[in-house]
């Protein structure tokens, strides 16, 4: 058998030979070329590329060889630690603190950096990843549908779609969403504390009416590692941090686990006076709910999106996304004719304080 193997191999090299092309033995099996493989390289893999058996050149990248510059892992460490810690002190006290960073939250800061560029903002997202459900659209499909006119937002960003008519088709939801957390992220008075919950409300009482005209008001958020506040029942206490705002806007979303938690906070405090719950789903009159009462529910906390919808009841819009961007760039507006209101009765607060002391010195 393996004597007419031999003969069957010998024929076929002398015909290849006799046609001009190389037998097929010869072709896959040749020892590979030193500058591909060596002798440490496993047998199963020294046999040339196609390219190699074409008499092409073996392809190269940008790439080959590369080698990065050296580094020692506590550089890492500190060039990590030091600029977050930088940022928790300036950021300690903020203008404006925005809780959730979806599509309404997002929209916030990006319109607040956008029209008050010196405004310190501070924003707070309990996930890892920012945006909250606004990287797909409805029942976890790809294309995101904005009802006009709110495809102002994705002109203003340069965002292509398909217009049909009453509403825009975004090929795909992450492709909006990500545009706009670039935009965020780039700008200089913008900080994200992602992987961050807000467990509590900062509230104080304003004695002597000169913040909010007396009354209670809303002065920062408390805050912790989202995995400590998941775990509070598992561990000993282990006690917040806090951010001092001037005004807070929340956009934590409808009910859900950590949903709507600034209405759930409020009405457990008295400050409002019912949470009657989001309604059932009507696209036609959820959207403009939600943009037209987008407003500042008690002194020092605006409510943006869908956590609007728990505290008026209104209804769901589902999945058409207008209403979250629109509600948040009119809650950047609202929240800072409520800072300039702040500023203007701190500034009347101190010069008032002045005057009481040059007659206290003249008496």
């Amino acid at each position: 058998m393996a004597t007419s193997f031999a003969k069957m191999s010998t024929r076929r090299v002398a015909k290849c030979q006799s046609a001009g092309v190389a037998p097929a033995a010869s072709r896959v099996f040749r020892p590979v070329r030193a500058q591909a493989m060596d002798n440490t390289t496993p047998k199963e893999f020294r046999s040339e590329s196609a390219a190699a058996v074409a008499g092409l050149p073996f392809t190269t990248t940008p790439y080959d060889n590369y080698k990065f510059a050296p580094i020692r892992e506590s550089q890492v460490s500190r060039a990590m630690t030091k600029r977050y810690f930088a940022d928790m002190d300036h950021f300690a006290e903020s203008d404006v603190v925005i809780v959730g960073a979806g599509s309404a939250g997002l929209s916030c800061a990006y319109e607040l950096s956008k029209i008050s560029p010196n405004t310190k903002i501070a924003i707070i997202e309990q996930n890892v990843s920012p945006g909250g459900g606004a990287w797909l659209g409805g029942q976890l499909f790809s294309a995101m549908v904005v009802r006009k006119p709110a495809q102002s937002i994705l002109d203003e960003l340069n965002i292509p779609y398909e217009d049909e008519g009453n509403y825009v088709v975004c090929k795909h939801a992450a492709l909006l969403t990500s545009t706009l957390l670039s935009k965020v992220l780039a700008a200089p008075n913008v900080k994200l504390f992602n992987a961050t919950a807000v467990e509590d409300l900062i509230v104080r009482e304003d004695k002597s009416g000169e913040v909010v005209g007396g009354g209670k008001y809303i002065g920062g958020v408390v805050t912790n590692w989202t995995l400590v506040t998941l775990h509070h029942d598992t561990q000993s206490c282990m006690d917040p941090n806090v951010i001092e705002a001037k005004v807070v806007v929340s956009s934590c979303g409808h009910d859900g686990p950590m949903g709507a938690h600034s209405v759930k906070r409020l009405a457990s405090l008295g400050m409002v006076p019912q949470v009657p719950g989001m309604g059932a789903l009507d696209m036609n009159t959820a959207e403009d709910k939600i943009v037209n009462n987008t407003r500042e529910v008690v002194p020092g906390l605006v409510l943006a999106g869908m956590e609007l919808s728990e505290v008026d009841g209104s209804p769901r819009m589902g999945p058409t996304f207008g209403a979250m961007f629109i509600s948040g760039q009119k809650a950047a507006h609202v929240a800072l004719n409520v800072l300039r209101k702040r500023e203007a009765a701190a500034a009347a607060a101190a010069a008032a304080e002045k005057v009481a002391a040059k007659e206290a010195l003249a008496a």
